[in-house]
């Protein structure tokens, strides 16, 4: 195998994963919104790190999308406005797993994160195969 292909192989395994989180999230948008904002953010990172995987940039574990997406910013700076976007679901990763959460987020903020991710998801998806297709 390749460079090339392992990073491709790389970059899909955390795309599956991050389409794996947003199934979940898609799922639990109605019945449990703290849970969905919850995966609503992990597909986001995920995507973030295929990202990163697939131009070989080193990161860090975190679940800070504002880190991870200053990184892929700097590997390509057109993707700062959805990257801008998704910054805010940073929270969602600890926020509302625990007792004592500070409100409890409904199904239309639920709704609206799982936009966010997957309109990230789905850009990166979309970079990443016509990256490979050249």
């Amino acid at each position: 195998m390749t460079p090339d292909e392992l990073l491709r192989k790389e970059a899909a395994k955390w795309l599956q994963q991050a389409a794996k989180d947003r199934n979940a999230a898609q799922l639990l948008l109605g019945a449990e919104p703290s849970r969905s904002v919850f995966f609503s953010q992990q597909a986001a990172e995920k995507a973030t790190k295929a990202f990163l995987t697939f131009h070989q940039v080193v990161f860090r574990k975190t679940h800070d999308l504002k880190d991870l997406g200053s990184q892929c910013a700097t590997v390509d700076p057109s993707l700062e406005p959805i990257l801008g976007d998704v910054e805010e679901l940073t929270d969602y990763a600890s926020a509302f797993r625990y007792p004592d959460a500070p409100y409890e987020p409904d199904a239309a903020e639920a709704a609206g994160a799982l936009e966010v991710a997957s309109k990230l998801c789905d850009e990166i998806r979309r970079r990443i195969e016509s990256a490979q297709e050249s």
